[in-house]
């Protein structure tokens, strides 16, 4: 395993157990990508400094932090669907980000930050054209 990462450990009377971070980071941006009104994810103006910087746990605008013996900190940031209801849609990212992590990883959340870096709006849709000879 890379010795760039970190991992989520635990040793038991069968063995190790190692969680990535990337692993959690994906389960967050997928969580995050299938909420109602969110268009996608983005990398906040401090992901893009820690990268340019050689800082590591950025990926497709999420952080990710191992904190205590099981649990993690999460950001997010994520763009939103125009007309969508900003702060519930966020709430939402938070419930549904804590409530995955959970269940896939046995992880508690201790905080899911998330961060709303624009709004989307849907291209318009061409208009056809009317049939000749109606």
């Amino acid at each position: 395993m890379a010795d760039h990462k970190e991992y989520w450990s635990t040793t038991g009377d069968q063995g190790t157990i190692k969680i990535s971070e990337d692993v959690v980071a994906t389960i967050a941006a997928l969580t995050t990508a299938e909420t109602e009104g969110v268009s996608g994810l983005c990398s906040s103006l401090s992901s893009e400094l820690a990268g340019l910087l050689g800082k590591k746990n950025m990926t497709k605008g999420v952080r990710v932090e191992f904190v205590g013996e099981d649990a993690v900190m999460l950001e997010i940031a994520f763009l939103a669907k125009f007309g969508s209801p900003i702060r519930e849609v966020a709430r939402a990212v938070q419930e549904n980000v804590r409530s995955s992590v959970k269940s896939m990883t046995g992880l508690e959340t201790t905080a899911v930050n998330v961060h709303v870096g624009g709004v989307t709006f849907e291209a318009p849709q061409p208009q056809q054209p009317a049939e000749a000879g109606s």
